[in-house]
């Protein structure tokens, strides 16, 4: 047997494959699942902002809704030392003590004090890492990137200062200069970067003129992006990089490593084959290290990254311009009929 343990954020794991954070995380029962088919850590499902402030506006609104009745009434709520988000990081706590295996936290805020506030509150929880997934959508024409990132940054700046365990970032790849903010968030203490994150877009259904929104599932071809970035950064930054979306299978996790990532997350595939998946991803990869004579995993992580590879253009526009110099490559591709 090939041996599949890795190193992420400090935090050594048996094996390279995490179960990323979805609702098939979201319960014990399904983080012991995920463990019980494999899975080298678990990103327990993220705490929202919205949800956050959607369940602290509605326990106010129950603790208020009688305020106008007489005094004697005041004690009608019970005092409940639990709620809203509260839940959540008492889950998160049972969680942790449920695995033996390296869970970690996933935050999703927007407002500068809701991010400080819950990594704090979370790194609390005995979690072996904190997963703060950043992302903007501008809704104001006038804000500019620069401001965006710079706001981000520092937003890190005050999370490093407050919390002492691994923090990562999940990132989508949709930045001016994704390199040189992942680069900045680096120079920060950033430990691990996570490239990239899938978010759900709107769509419109033409028949009944509504907008709808589905769950898009990633494929295989999504791991192009990953995969491209995890060459260029690997050995020019000091965090770790963990491959996300796009790996359906042991081959791509292995495509990953030999990028240069020291694991990599799976959601989508263990949707379309349920998390049991996880064991037969970790029979493929480890039969691909023994037929390719690997004993470790470092004994070809990184080997295919832009430091490294036979081809310095290989993850460069070069490759673009010289398909366009073949004019007859595509035809050879695909055969038209």
């Amino acid at each position: 047997m090939a041996k599949l343990e890795t190193k992420y954020m400090g935090t050594a794991l048996k094996n390279p494959i995490i179960a990323g954070a979805s609702s098939l995380t979201s319960n014990v029962s399904g983080i012991k699942k995920a463990e019980e088919s494999g899975a080298g850590a678990i990103v327990i499902s993220s705490l929202f902002e919205e949800q956050i402030q959607a369940e602290s506006f509605l326990f106010e609104e129950d603790l208020h809704q009688y305020d106008d009745r007489y005094g004697e009434m005041t004690t009608f709520f019970p005092e409940i030392e639990h709620s809203g988000p509260d839940k959540h990081l008492l889950f998160v706590k049972e969680a942790v003590n449920a695995v033996d295996i390296p869970v970690f936290a996933s935050l999703n805020a927007v407002t500068r004090e809701a991010w400080i506030k819950y990594s704090s509150l979370l790194a609390e929880q005995g979690i072996a890492g904190i997963e703060l997934n950043f992302y903007s959508a501008p809704s104001l024409f006038k804000k500019e990137g620069d401001a965006i990132e710079k706001e981000q940054l520092n937003i890190l700046k005050e999370i490093r200062k407050n919390v002492s365990i691994p923090v990562s970032v999940k990132l989508s790849p949709f930045y001016t200069n994704v390199l040189n903010f992942i680069k900045k968030a680096d120079d920060i203490g950033v430990n691990g970067f996570v490239l990239f994150n899938r978010f759900f877009q709107p769509d419109i259904d033409t028949e009944s003129e509504k907008n709808i929104l589905q769950h898009n599932l990633s494929t295989r071809n999504d791991i192009k992006i990953p995969l491209r970035f995890t060459g260029i950064l690997s050995g020019n930054i000091k965090a770790d990089i963990c491959g996300s979306s796009g790996i359906m299978s042991g081959s791509d996790a292995a495509k990953l490593i030999l990028a240069g990532a020291a694991c990599v997350q799976v959601v989508s595939t263990l949707f379309r084959n349920k998390v049991s998946y996880l064991a037969k991803m970790l029979n493929e990869l480890n039969d691909w290290m023994e037929r390719k004579g690997y004993y470790a995993l470092k004994d070809f992580k990184g080997i295919l990254s832009e430091k490294n590879t036979s081809d310095p253009w290989v993850y460069k526009r070069a490759q673009y311009v010289r398909h366009l110099l073949k004019p007859d490559w595509l035809e050879k591709e695909y055969k038209p009929l």
